[in-house]
């Protein structure tokens, strides 16, 4: 239910930004029939609608900003509701990026191809989750995947205190050792990419294998909205959360937790951890491009020609997040020129 409420609720946002796009166009000149505006200029024109996940939404927005310094008649909006409610509005044909903190879901990629949603996955950046608790927490400074899934999975619901996660922890191999302290957790909703993460990274398995549903506990402080979260984590001295590295980073009053992973112990999260696949949370960034929608958009098609430029070689390190290896942006970029 709760994703549902989201997806209509977001939808129907879209027609309000679809409105306000057309009377810009409108001010500028009249509207063709393939979407695109007329102008005086030589460069492209048209209309972009990109929706999807809140993380790579800065990417996006900082790849418009500089596209339209050079290409203003582009119109562009750009909205972050997650990336489930995302792929909602693409595989419906109502956007025509799609932004995602994790890959398309076979049932995703079935209902695009029901509607004759035909796409491009690119891969744009690298990021790694960020756990944190408060700045003056002292009690904890690192922790297992054995501790997380015993403080955030179906069994921890109801537990108020870090200590009380000890047992599950210790049954999964974790030191069970934590503070007897109040707990307090924030962090993203259902309808977030970074939540499916989380949960298919430290939830899935191990509810698995003990018969537990395959998501986190119910009784936690959910939000879409990143700056919620980190707000959630400063207003509790012992609280637990999660959001993006890139928005955990250089946040003010929040401490982001070493993970252990197994074998190499503890790992801070750093770009240079997450770039090499170190820290354990570590999760690729993409945008999914209509293809059909690119070859009648002159707009859409140079926004990702730029967004393959300029994007993958700044806009995704100016906003905080890893960039891809050299090797790997050629991949990207010989993905979008063939279209597959």
């Amino acid at each position: 239910m709760h994703r549902s409420r989201r997806s209509v609720r977001h939808a129907a946002r879209l027609p309000v930004l679809i409105l306000g796009l057309s009377l810009v166009a409108s001010a500028c000149g009249s509207g063709g029939s393939d979407g695109s505006s007329s102008s005086s200029s030589e460069g492209p024109s048209g209309e972009i609608f990109i929706s999807g996940s809140s993380t790579v939404e800065p990417i996006s927005v900082r790849v418009q900003e500089l596209f339209n310094d050079v290409n203003p008649d582009v119109l562009i909006a750009v909205d972050g509701p997650g990336t489930g409610d995302g792929f909602v509005l693409f595989c419906s044909g109502e956007t025509d990026i799609s932004n995602a903190s994790r890959a398309i879901r076979d049932s995703e990629a079935e209902e695009c191809a029901a509607n004759g949603v035909d796409y491009v996955e690119l891969q744009v950046g690298i990021d790694g989750l960020g756990v944190m608790t408060n700045a003056s927490n002292d009690l904890v400074e690192c922790v297992s995947f054995a501790d997380l899934y015993a403080l955030t999975g179906p069994e921890a619901t109801g537990y108020r205190s870090w200590g009380d996660a000890n047992g599950v922890s210790a049954e999964l191999g974790g030191a069970g050792d934590l503070p007897d302290a109040p707990l307090d957790i924030f962090g993203p909703g259902e309808e977030s990419g970074t939540f499916d993460t989380f949960v298919e990274l430290v939830v899935e398995h191990p509810a698995e294998e003990r018969g537990q549903a395959g998501t986190t506990r119910p009784d936690y402080s959910p939000s879409g909205d990143d700056n919620v979260i980190l707000q959630g984590i400063t207003g509790s001295d012992t609280s637990l959360g999660w959001v993006g590295f890139a928005f955990a980073s250089g946040a003010q009053g929040v401490k982001l937790l070493d993970v252990d992973g197994g074998e190499s112990g503890c790992v801070a999260a750093t770009a240079e951890t997450i770039a090499s696949g170190e820290y354990p949370l570590s999760r690729p960034l993409f945008v999914y491009v209509n293809s059909n929608r690119a070859a009648n958009n002159p707009g859409l098609e140079a926004y990702v020609d730029f967004y393959m430029d300029a994007g993958l070689d700044r806009a995704v390190a100016e906003v905080g997040y890893v960039e891809l290896t050299d090797a790997a942006k050629a991949e990207v970029r010989a993905a979008w020129t063939e279209r597959t």
